[in-house]
Protein backbone atom coordinates (compact mmCIF):
# COMPACT_ATOMS: atom_id res chain seq x y z
CA UNK A 1 0.00 0.00 0.00
CA UNK A 2 1.24 3.46 -0.90
CA UNK A 3 1.38 6.15 1.75
CA UNK A 4 -1.53 8.59 1.43
CA UNK A 5 0.87 11.54 1.68
CA UNK A 6 2.73 10.68 -1.54
CA UNK A 7 -0.56 10.03 -3.33
CA UNK A 8 -1.85 13.45 -2.28
CA UNK A 9 1.48 15.06 -3.09
CA UNK A 10 1.38 13.62 -6.62
CA UNK A 11 -2.20 14.83 -7.04
CA UNK A 12 -1.21 18.38 -6.03
CA UNK A 13 1.85 18.15 -8.27
CA UNK A 14 -0.40 17.21 -11.20
CA UNK A 15 -2.55 20.27 -10.54
CA UNK A 16 0.55 22.48 -10.53
CA UNK A 17 1.72 20.93 -13.79
CA UNK A 18 -1.67 21.56 -15.41
CA UNK A 19 -1.57 25.21 -14.33
CA UNK A 20 1.95 25.52 -15.70
CA UNK A 21 0.73 23.95 -18.95
CA UNK A 22 -2.01 26.57 -19.24
CA UNK A 23 0.58 29.33 -18.78
CA UNK A 24 2.81 27.82 -21.45
CA UNK A 25 -0.05 27.46 -23.91
CA UNK A 26 -0.83 31.17 -23.53
CA UNK A 27 2.74 31.93 -24.61
CA UNK A 28 2.08 30.18 -27.94
CA UNK A 29 4.65 28.90 -30.41
CA UNK A 30 6.96 26.15 -29.25
CA UNK A 31 5.66 26.58 -25.70
CA UNK A 32 2.53 24.73 -26.81
CA UNK A 33 4.69 21.64 -27.43
CA UNK A 34 6.35 22.00 -24.04
CA UNK A 35 2.92 22.31 -22.41
CA UNK A 36 1.67 19.16 -24.10
CA UNK A 37 4.70 17.05 -23.16
CA UNK A 38 4.84 18.38 -19.62
CA UNK A 39 1.16 17.84 -18.89
CA UNK A 40 1.26 14.30 -20.30
CA UNK A 41 4.24 13.19 -18.23
CA UNK A 42 3.52 15.29 -15.14
CA UNK A 43 -0.03 14.03 -14.67
CA UNK A 44 0.95 10.46 -15.51
CA UNK A 45 3.16 10.29 -12.40
CA UNK A 46 0.19 10.40 -10.04
CA UNK A 47 -2.13 8.45 -12.32
CA UNK A 48 0.25 5.49 -12.42
CA UNK A 49 0.85 5.76 -8.69
CA UNK A 50 -2.92 5.44 -8.18
CA UNK A 51 -3.01 2.47 -10.55
CA UNK A 52 -0.22 0.86 -8.56
CA UNK A 53 -2.30 1.29 -5.41
CA UNK A 54 -4.91 -0.95 -7.01
CA UNK A 55 -2.36 -3.38 -8.40
CA UNK A 56 -3.53 -6.96 -8.70
CA UNK A 57 -0.19 -8.39 -7.62
CA UNK A 58 3.23 -7.35 -6.37
CA UNK A 59 4.50 -7.65 -9.94
CA UNK A 60 1.68 -5.39 -11.21
CA UNK A 61 2.44 -2.90 -8.42
CA UNK A 62 6.12 -2.79 -9.40
CA UNK A 63 5.25 -2.37 -13.08
CA UNK A 64 2.95 0.60 -12.41
CA UNK A 65 5.40 2.18 -9.97
CA UNK A 66 8.15 1.79 -12.56
CA UNK A 67 6.04 3.66 -15.10
CA UNK A 68 5.38 6.36 -12.50
CA UNK A 69 9.14 6.68 -11.96
CA UNK A 70 9.83 6.95 -15.70
CA UNK A 71 7.17 9.64 -16.06
CA UNK A 72 8.59 11.52 -13.09
CA UNK A 73 12.05 11.47 -14.63
CA UNK A 74 10.64 12.70 -17.94
CA UNK A 75 8.81 15.51 -16.17
CA UNK A 76 12.05 16.63 -14.50
CA UNK A 77 13.67 16.63 -17.94
CA UNK A 78 11.02 18.93 -19.46
CA UNK A 79 11.12 21.26 -16.46
CA UNK A 80 14.91 21.49 -16.60
CA UNK A 81 14.75 22.16 -20.34
CA UNK A 82 12.27 24.98 -19.79
CA UNK A 83 14.62 26.52 -17.23
CA UNK A 84 17.74 25.99 -19.35
CA UNK A 85 16.19 27.64 -22.42
CA UNK A 86 14.97 30.50 -20.22
CA UNK A 87 11.40 30.10 -21.45
CA UNK A 88 10.52 30.41 -17.78
CA UNK A 89 12.75 31.65 -15.00
CA UNK A 90 14.35 29.92 -12.06
CA UNK A 91 11.96 31.66 -9.68
CA UNK A 92 8.98 29.98 -11.34
CA UNK A 93 10.59 26.63 -12.04
CA UNK A 94 12.94 25.84 -9.16
CA UNK A 95 10.17 25.07 -6.62
CA UNK A 96 8.36 22.70 -8.97
CA UNK A 97 11.63 21.09 -10.08
CA UNK A 98 12.46 20.56 -6.41
CA UNK A 99 9.09 18.92 -5.83
CA UNK A 100 9.52 16.73 -8.91
CA UNK A 101 12.94 15.60 -7.69
CA UNK A 102 11.55 14.77 -4.23
CA UNK A 103 8.67 12.78 -5.74
CA UNK A 104 11.17 10.92 -7.92
CA UNK A 105 13.25 10.06 -4.85
CA UNK A 106 10.21 8.81 -2.93
CA UNK A 107 9.02 6.64 -5.82
CA UNK A 108 12.55 5.25 -6.20
CA UNK A 109 12.63 4.37 -2.50
CA UNK A 110 9.20 2.68 -2.69
CA UNK A 111 10.35 0.61 -5.66
CA UNK A 112 13.62 -0.41 -4.00
CA UNK A 113 11.92 -1.48 -0.78
CA UNK A 114 9.19 -3.36 -2.67
CA UNK A 115 11.74 -5.22 -4.80
CA UNK A 116 13.63 -6.28 -1.65
CA UNK A 117 10.52 -8.01 -0.29
CA UNK A 118 10.84 -11.38 -1.97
Amino acid sequence: MINRDIRERCFEFSARIINLGFSLQKMGGICFIFANQLVKSGTSVGANLEEAQGGQSRRDFIAKMSISLKESLETVYWLRLLRHTKILGEKELDPIIGEANEITSIITAILKSTKKLK
